[in-house]
Order: structure tokens, then sequence, then C-alpha cells
């Protein structure tokens, strides 16, 4: 049939059903009306109307009907095309609903370097402890609302004026300026600011051109040292904080790195700390916010409670007393 018998006056709008696609790949498959009858426990006619009300729908011949065969209009196979991948991931997320249907499960949101250098080392401890609930971790730089969202915790990190309402401060932070142990012992000593200049400084790219990140910076390190125009033996820029550590680890340079972030490395000599006496204070801090339909639920709090431990025990490790109520 000619598809210009299908074109309607007004294209319609209205969403297809799920079923009528499954037949038309069935048919698709097959090639053969009676073939995709029996793929789909059907009748035979019950599949050919199936297939007449998805071409009146879409408006154009989807198969060519022969005296022996069938075969795919190019408008069939454009949807075909479209509609496999689209129904397999419909498929798997009807599978992973029902594997998980049931199951106790926390999910949070983050950024990746807090993630990947505080939350998942600590984590072990929490999935011992806890066999029974399964955890899901969001690495965004974006924030997630978790009014709309199916997000259960959020930890976040700003200033506490932008901090959002019933958000809980884990900790604050100083800056340090960190080094691999190797990499001091193959130059001169550290003993003033200016013997930075013999060193390459690792920094984020985008520290001058990001709201608050300007905190974070060795021009201000500089400017509160006396030493403004001190220019080091080259810069190393990374985007990310996470980089910006592992370049120290590996002795690229020396970092100014978060105290919280880094307080592990430390702790094991990975890291070296370059002039105690010259930490820089930072007035941005680390933040938890629940979401409003999570905090009841007993493993929410559970994780909740075990967070709040790591983050008292980070307080101690970097010296932070401040404890702080949840932000009105």
């Amino acid at each position: 049939m000619p598809s210009a018998a299908y074109a309607p006056a007004v294209l319609r709008t209205r969403p297809v059903g799920a079923g009528h696609w499954r037949t038309f790949l069935a048919v698709a498959r097959h090639l053969n009306f009676r073939a995709a009858a029996d793929e789909m426990a059907l009748t035979q006619s019950a599949v050919s109307r199936q297939i007449q009300a998805l071409e009146d729908e879409v408006g154009v011949a989807l198969f060519l009907r022969h005296t022996r065969a069938v075969e795919l209009t190019s408008a069939g196979a454009q949807l075909q095309r479209a509609v496999v991948p689209a129904l397999e991931r419909m498929d798997a997320a009807v599978r992973l609903v029902r594997q998980t249907a049931g199951r106790k499960s926390v999910a949070i949101t983050t950024w990746a370097s807090f993630a990947s250098m505080w939350l998942i080392p600590r984590m072990e401890e929490f999935q011992r402890n806890n066999p029974d609930i399964d955890i899901r971790i969001d690495a965004t730089d974006s924030a997630v609302d978790l009014d709309t969202s199916d997000v259960d915790l959020a930890l976040r990190y700003s200033m506490p004026g932008a901090a959002a309402r019933g958000a809980l401060r884990l900790f604050g932070e100083q800056l340090a300026v960190v080094a691999s142990p190797w990499l001091l012992k193959a130059n001169p000593p550290l003993r003033t600011p200016a013997d930075l200049a013999q060193f390459t400084l690792i920094e984020a790219g985008d520290a001058h051109r990001t709201q608050n990140l300007e905190w974070l910076s060795w021009r201000r390190w500089f400017d509160i040292q006396g030493c403004p125009t001190l220019q080091p033996k080259r810069w190393l820029y990374f985007n990310y904080a996470s980089q910006i550590v592992q370049a120290a680890l590996s002795g690229q340079g020396l970092a100014l790195a978060r105290m919280p972030l880094i307080a592990d490395a430390l702790a094991t000599g990975d890291l070296v700390e370059v002039m105690p006496g010259h930490r820089l204070d930072s007035p941005l801090a680390y933040w938890l916010l629940v979401g409003p339909r999570s905090g009841q639920r007993p493993e929410v709090q559970a994780f909740c409670a075990w967070l709040q431990g790591e983050a008292a025990r980070t307080r101690q490790s970097v010296g932070d007393n401040t404890e702080a109520p949840p932000v009105a």
C-alpha cells in the first residue's frame, strides 16, 4: 500500500503504545507476519491489526506487503534503528528495578574529587557493618535538587552563607603546601616562602575564573606570606582537586591542597607538609544535606550517623574544633 494513503491532514502527536512497537520489531525481525505472531503468542490477524494501527498512528507505511514476503520501507527501517535501543534500555531499567525492589539503599550526590579522595576510601567500614544496604554515588559537579530527584543525600562544598537550609556542617578546611617526600629530598630545603620559586607549583586551572576558588589560589597564599610578586619555576594546572593531589603524590611539584582531603596521605607519609606554620585558612566548608523524603528511613539515618562519625575524625585530624548546628 503506498505511503501516501497514510498521510494525515494534521500530524498526530500522541505517543504510541510500547506493545505496538514490540509487535513492529517482531515483524521487522522475521519479515513474516505468521512467525511474528508465533513469537508474540498472538493470532496472525491480531499482529496485522496492530501493524495497521501503528501505521495509522505514524502516518506512513512501515512494511511493503508482497504475495509471499514482507519488506521494511525506508521509514520502517528508520524506526527500527531507533526503537531497538530504546526498548532495550527500557527493558534493562525494568530488570534493575525488579532486582532492587524491596532492597534498602542510599543514594548520594557529591562532586568527583570529594567522592574519590574522602568518601570512597572510608566506605569499606560502613559496607562491612551494613551488608544489607546498597550504596549509589552520583558524582557530578552540578547541584542535584533533592526535592525532585531520587537522591537521598547531598555532600556539598560552599561558603556558609551559601549552604542550603538544613545543611549540617561536616568540617571546614585549611590549605597546606604539600609535596612527595622524595621530591623534597632531591631539591634544596624549603625554609621560607620565597624558596618555593625553585619548584613547580600545581594549581586549579580555573582558580582565578571561578567564584570561591580564588580563596584556594597560590596568588592569595603569596600575598598573605608577603611575597606577592613571587613566580615559580613553572606552573602546572589541573581541573580537579584529585588531579592536583595525584600530581603532587607523583612528585611533579608542590600543591596547595585542602587539608580534609589529604589528611590520610599526610598520616601515611605519602605527602609531606611543607612549612606547617604557613597554612592558609579557607572560608569554605563541607556540608551534608538530607533529602526531604529520606530523613526518616533507617538506612539513611544509619549512613548519616556513620558519615558524621567520619567527619568528626576528620575534624580532629585537621584541628577543626568548630561544631555548628544545621543551617536555619
